[in-house]
């Protein structure tokens, strides 16, 4: 069985997606450390003016150890109204506008507390656009101990995955031979990032999923098929 092991963030970019079309069971790593200013709370989009980040404010004030499926998102900043207002005016003319964007206003109006609601919500949205089936599981619900490696070794073993694929920056720290003891063997993520047509002149790639559900619309599906072995 093939699986990823990846943590959960805000908007995710394409190469999140195509991890998780190789995977037979993709799992949200969400009992780590929050990282703040990282992908877990936000993510860039294009606008008429270059790109843009969008944060997710998190309540942080004595909480520097909190996992990410324990941290609270801070709604005394109305991020969400800006967020919402940000993404009309720099797609409301791109041609799938009006199939994505509701569905993006009534995931952020629901103003989940915890960041890991609002990601999940977000992502199974996305999976299900993209045509990805992909089982989802939070790796909470797997309540697993140990350093690094063990962590990542017994989610493999406890959900049967022998096959696991994870990003290239885990070759700093991944020992591949106590995974390959384990009868699990690794693969590391390339990406090659596809072109596809944008609102703007000049393509950018490394951009949230919502800028090409808005311009490509179903035909999004197409840029993540299942992929054979590495």
């Amino acid at each position: 069985m093939r699986g990823v092991i990846l943590q959960p963030g805000y908007l995710p970019w394409l190469g999140f997606f195509d991890q998780m079309a190789w995977a037979d069971v993709f799992v949200l790593y969400d009992d780590v450390q929050f990282t703040k200013r990282d992908w877990r709370s936000r993510n860039r989009i294009r606008t008429a003016n270059g790109v843009t980040w969008l944060t997710v404010p998190i309540l942080s004030k004595g909480r520097h150890l909190q996992k990410i499926n324990e941290a609270q998102i801070d709604y005394t900043k109305n991020w969400e109204k800006k967020h919402i207002n940000t993404i009309q005016r720099a797609y409301s003319r791109a041609q799938y506008f009006d199939q994505i964007f509701p569905h993006i206003v009534r995931i952020l109006e629901q103003k989940d507390s915890l960041l890991i609601d609002l990601l999940v919500n977000l992502i199974y949205f996305f999976r299900e656009e993209l045509e990805i089936r992909t089982k989802l599981i939070l790796s909470s619900t797997l309540s697993v101990k140990g350093n690094k490696n063990e962590r990542l070794v017994q989610i493999c073993r406890n959900l049967g995955i022998t096959e696991y694929l994870t990003g290239k920056a885990a070759k700093g720290y991944l020992d591949t031979e106590f995974f390959k003891a384990n009868g699990i063997e690794v693969f590391f993520h390339e990406y090659n990032h596809p072109v596809y047509p944008q609102l703007y002149e000049g393509f950018i790639p490394n951009l949230s999923i919502i800028d090409l559900l808005f311009n490509c619309g179903k035909s999004s599906a197409l840029y993540f098929p299942k992929k054979g072995r590495w």
